[in-house]
């Protein structure tokens, strides 16, 4: 039996988590088009008859701006080791740019395999197609080159097989079965309702979010939504409490799969001013 693990690399907003949920199959990672939506490393898990291919979705690499980004960073740089393969992830509407060249040489230089995945590839001519590959070809000595779409799916299970292809035969289990991640119920829930607020809120306020979960139990789930200023409370909260309604209805089907039952679910806005800058914060907040 095959098992390893896989750091998928790349820019902020190339695809990464929704390539890590198609290769899951399941939903371990919340997307947006938000940069940056990922802020801490989570493992998703695809399970095959022989096979364990333990996926690492990591923030983008990133100019640190503030304490988070550049924790953020420091995570980035700390899960390249005790990898097997390195997943270079570009997006194929963009130019191959410094940014990509700048993960490439990281990924190159980690001493392990690397594959290239050139994501977002559905609705572009094949002209296109070609030209982003033929660029992403000269990045470095790669194993594997492919165009894929991890919305679509597109190019998915090809993607998969070389992944596995690559991961050591020594037969180890590093998750049970029936797990597709290593989060806990609480930090999925807390995610799903970031998720639902990144889709529903813009410019800066996305950036400031933060979820904690503080109660749950067989009828009750309180969040607290937090905020760095109280005029991104006002947005988030809404007029007479509409956003943050429609954010808690967004959010409750998914909440209830995943704690299995129906619940009441209570979502409380609060501010801490200039989190992001607060190291100290980071730990209650899960990142």
């Amino acid at each position: 039996m095959k098992s390893g693990f896989v750091a998928l690399a790349g820019r902020p907003n190339v695809g990464k988590s929704t390539l890590v949920n198609a290769l899951c199959g399941d939903k371990v990672a919340i997307t947006s088009k938000v940069p940056n939506t990922t802020r801490r490393r989570i493992f998703g898990v695809a399970n095959g008859p022989d096979y364990q291919l333990v996926l690492v979705d990591l923030p983008g690499f990133q100019r640190p701006m503030d304490a988070l980004t550049e924790r953020m960073q420091t995570t980035v740089d700390a899960s390249f080791a005790d990898v097997h393969v390195v997943l270079v992830v570009l997006d194929a509407r963009e130019r191959i740019g410094p940014g990509d060249r700048f993960v490439a040489r990281r990924a190159f230089g980690s001493g392990v395999p690397v594959i290239i995945a050139l994501n977002k590839v559905d609705k572009l001519s094949p002209a296109h197609i070609a030209s982003q590959m033929q660029v992403a070809a000269a990045l470095g000595d790669f194993h594997a080159l492919h165009p894929i779409s991890a919305k679509t799916k597109d190019g998915i299970d090809e993607l998969r097989s070389d992944l596995v292809f690559l991961l050591p035969e020594d037969g180890q289990l590093f998750f049970p079965r029936d797990e597709s991640t290593d989060q806990t119920v609480e930090q999925r829930v807390a995610e799903v309702i970031r998720e639902k607020a990144l889709h529903l809120t813009h410019e800066e306020v996305p950036h400031a979010l933060a979820v904690v979960i503080e109660e749950i139990d067989e009828k009750l789930l309180r969040a607290f939504v937090i905020v760095e200023t109280e005029s991104q409370k006002g947005i988030l909260v809404g007029k007479k409490g509409a956003m943050i309604r429609e954010i808690g209805t967004r959010a409750r089907p998914e909440v209830e799969a995943l704690v299995g039952h129906p619940v009441f679910l209570q979502l409380v806005v609060k501010v801490r001013a200039n989190w992001r800058r607060d190291k100290g914060q980071f730990e209650r907040l899960g990142l």
